[in-house]
């Protein structure tokens, strides 16, 4: 997996006390807590989101699929 990460230059996004906060103020579309806290970091870093799950499109988030 390390090698992975590396040879496809991926950086790994740590939870920061900021995403949790974010958490805590979305709307409840999405029952699944891993998806929210990735829309929560993606609406605090400004990142796309991948993911084919047309539920995130609920949130101010830009998914991207492709």
């Amino acid at each position: 997996m390390q090698q992975h990460i590396f040879l496809n230059d991926i950086e790994l996004l740590p939870i920061r006390p900021v995403h949790l906060e974010h958490l805590l103020f979305l709307p409840f579309h999405h029952r699944d807590p891993f998806d929210c806290l990735l829309i929560a970091q993606s609406i605090v870093e400004q990142i796309p989101l991948i993911s084919s799950d047309t539920i995130f499109d609920k949130y101010a988030v830009n998914r991207v699929w492709g």
